[in-house]
């Protein structure tokens, strides 16, 4: 098996779907919480994936774990090892490379989301097989302002431009969720989001309800997509 180290920064957060899929194409994952420790490098691991988290990528008094998260994502950037950032994830992945990541920026996107790919996205190891628009779950009010300067942008949304992006060969940041089915979001509640965002949780939940078969097969393929990047000789 291939291993894969999967950093949890937040108790809500988890591979979901992606779990099983993983498994189905060869990937061993090791799930550490940030907050149980981090490993110190990435030696033994073919592959890494960050987690979402409610806070900034840089928000060390909250997360304490966050410095080490950070300095293996430096490290696999540096040594070319297939890394996916989601969310927060993402956002840790910009700006270690040098991007700018600013909290409550814009307007927050909640549930199922508009997202275009650019036409950089079609020669793209991770987005290969997804075309067009497509709909995709969001859960987020930070946003990444600036992508590194070495960095492609492969999709946008009209409220968040920097959805999702390449640095290098095999180093991926998305915005939005893949991991995150529709069913999930029967588990929000008002209390998840700013009062004054007016969420209709209902309203947000048959929207994501609408678009989920074509938001699985799309989150399926990248899923497909990152595992082959893992075990390719």
């Amino acid at each position: 098996m291939v291993r894969v180290l999967v950093v949890q920064n937040s108790s809500g957060s988890g591979v979901r779907r992606f779990g099983p899929w993983w498994a189905d194409d060869g990937l061993e994952l090791e799930v550490r919480a940030g907050a149980d420790g981090l490993p110190e490098k990435l030696a033994g691991y073919d592959g890494l994936v960050m987690l979402g988290g409610g806070f900034l990528p840089s928000d060390d008094a909250r997360a304490p774990w966050l410095p080490r998260e950070r300095a293996l994502a430096t490290e696999a950037l540096a040594s070319g090892i297939p890394t996916l950032g989601i969310c927060l994830g993402g956002q840790l992945l910009a700006e270690v490379a040098g991007g700018e990541v600013r909290g409550r920026h814009g307007r927050p996107e909640r549930g199922s989301t508009a997202i275009s790919l650019t036409d950089a996205s079609a020669g793209d190891a991770l987005l290969e097989g997804v075309a067009g628009n497509i709909r995709m779950i969001e859960n987020h009010q930070d946003s990444i302002t600036a992508l590194p300067a070495d960095a492609v942008l492969l999709a946008s949304s009209a409220d968040h431009p920097n959805q999702a992006f390449r640095l290098g060969a095999a180093a991926w940041g998305l915005q939005f969720h893949p991991e995150v089915a529709a069913a999930d979001l029967a588990r929000w509640t008002p209390e998840d989001f700013v009062a004054e965002e007016g969420v209709d949780l209902p309203e947000v939940r048959a929207a994501a309800d609408e678009a989920e078969p074509l938001a699985a097969s799309v989150a399926r393929t990248i899923a497909r997509n990152f595992a082959r990047v893992v075990t390719r000789p």
